[in-house]
């Protein structure tokens, strides 16, 4: 379809019409994900030809997408409920409280370090869903804890989930790792100060801020440096997992100093029969069967042996949009980082019980609080991917990143590239999604233009990380954990104030490179 301002204005339209909704009627996630959904549905046929087979298959690749998400929030919901059940957050916080009274440092070492190294071993949603609860249990108000444990981890998305992302990044544009990974990782690098800047700054005011700088500065140039190392020499998949235990280990250290030994609040004593080893259990196990699932060939191939595959026939608008023939989202049914959240939970529950830390009847209040909680979340799941998927096979997603990359002109370029990617996941929640779709476009862009096309996949890589800690998809899945399903609206606007912050850093940084 040709490119006109009306045209864009169209395809933008469901996204205007799901943020308007949440941002400014104060919508929950369900609600205005269905209206964006039925905007995306009609605007795609009305105006971009999209027809009833186009939007059959789109539906099934919307549903196995939801499929893919919704194992790992209701699984994730399942984690925090068994910990929660035996008491085991309360205890993480009070045994916290005891390791460091600064509050900022409290923050940091959850909403930014521990944060990012479940992400390092995690896919979608994981990383929120467990951290924020976490949070909330030290003291932090619920949105805080979704927005500190969301921009908390931006940084290493693109080299997390084992560089799922990065590699969806290779594929789309025929590229080697080597080429586009150094670019992707100063970017990144430099964006992890801020990520813990604002963590910083939403968990301890300004000042708070201030007093940490030399701690945020310390632990930013440790993950940062150790993520570039580790990818410059192709461990792209150990990237963020081994930058943020490096930065663990140095955060253990810090708090071990004076200033950061002295109490600013009072610490919570618990029972001396309560151990912070059994409370951390859940966790524990959890990243201990990521890293072996994962790391080790022959149980990756063994978990992984059964997966739910659906092929997709290609499809066209009759405006001439093509969307190739495809096998949809490849679900692992034993594998899958909802799957490994699923056993963490059975042997934490085991753990817990044999312990003694539940009360009678502790398994049937914890299924009814994770259905409780899953319901009010799937919903928006489910309208948000459906729009995301229609406006993709109709070109309208395609046609919103051609808009920007032909009105920005070769100079200003290098600023706009991380945003294309920022769109993309945001619309997904995604940022693998969000390489697969604009990867390619973002290639081409660069050299008609006369660019490096290695800093601009690599700003496209760092913006979609960046950006798709702000969808809305993902804002579900933090609010569902802390009770505050149905207010995704009053996070979201907070959240875009500060996540869109590291992405600006990096158009910035991204411009600076280009011109130098």
């Amino acid at each position: 379809m040709q490119l006109t301002f009306l045209n864009w204005l169209l395809a933008f339209s469901p996204l205007a019409v799901m943020l308007v909704l949440m941002l400014g009627f104060k919508w929950g996630g369900s609600k205005a994900g269905l209206a964006g959904f039925l905007a995306a549905l009609l605007v795609s046929v009305l105006a971009f030809g999209a027809g009833p087979r186009l939007l059959g298959i789109a539906a099934g690749k919307s549903l196995l997408l939801s499929l893919d998400v919704l194992y790992v929030i209701w699984m994730a919901l399942l984690v925090f409920q068994v910990t929660d059940e035996a008491g085991a957050v309360d205890i993480i916080a009070a045994k916290l409280s005891g390791l460091t009274g600064d509050r900022t440092m409290q923050g940091l070492i959850l909403g930014w370090v521990f944060v990012s190294l479940l992400q390092g071993m995690g896919g979608f949603g994981v990383p929120v869903a467990v951290v924020a609860p976490l949070l909330v249990g030290l003291g932090f108000g619920s949105i805080q804890a979704v927005i500190m444990a969301s921009i908390g981890h931006g940084w290493a998305v693109s080299f997390g989930s084992l560089a799922t992302s990065f590699l969806a990044l290779l594929a789309a544009t025929n590229l080697p790792g080597e080429v586009i990974a150094p670019d992707a990782a100063l970017m990144l690098g430099i964006a992890s100060f801020f990520c813990g800047a604002i963590v910083a700054v939403i968990g301890g005011g300004w000042r708070g801020m201030l007093r940490t700088l030399p701690v945020i500065g310390i632990l930013g140039a440790v993950m940062a440096v150790t993520q570039y190392l580790l990818v410059t020499n192709g461990l792209w998949t150990l990237g963020a997992t081994g930058a943020s235990l490096a930065g663990l280990v140095v955060t253990f250290a810090l708090t071990r100093l004076t200033r950061f030994r002295q109490d600013e609040t009072e610490s919570t004593e618990t029972p001396d029969s309560h151990s912070l080893w059994i409370s951390l259990s859940a966790y524990l196990v959890l990243i201990v069967l990521a890293f072996t699932i994962n790391l080790i060939p022959a149980l990756k191939s063994l978990f992984n042996t059964i997966r739910l595959t659906v092929p997709f026939a290609e499809v066209s608008t009759t405006a001439g949009w093509i969307t190739p023939a495809e096998t949809g989202r490849q679900i692992s049914l034993f594998g899958h980082p909802g799957a490994i959240l699923l056993y963490a939970s059975l042997i934490a529950f085991v753990i817990y019980q044999r312990s003694g830390y539940y009360e009678p009847g502790a398994a049937r209040r914890i299924l009814s609080r994770v259905a409780k909680n899953g319901g009010k979340s799937s919903l928006g799941i489910l309208a948000m991917v459906g729009m995301a998927v229609i406006m993709t096979h109709a070109g309208m997603t395609n046609l919103l990143a051609h808009g920007i990359s032909e009105n920005v002109g070769a100079t200003l370029y290098p600023l706009a590239a991380p945003f294309i990617g920022t769109l993309g996941a945001f619309m997904t929640g995604s940022n693998t999604s969000s390489n697969v779709v604009f990867g390619m476009l973002q290639r081409e862009t660069a050299e008609y233009l006369g660019l490096s096309v290695s800093l601009i996949l690599g700003a496209q890589s760092a913006g979609g990380a960046l950006g798709s800690v702000l969808a809305p998809a993902k804002v579900i899945v933090g609010c569902s954990t802390v009770g505050l399903a149905g207010e995704e609206g009053k996070v979201i606007g907070k959240m875009l104030l500060y996540g869109l912050i590291p992405v600006a850093i990096v158009a910035l940084v991204g411009w600076l490179m280009a011109i130098v």
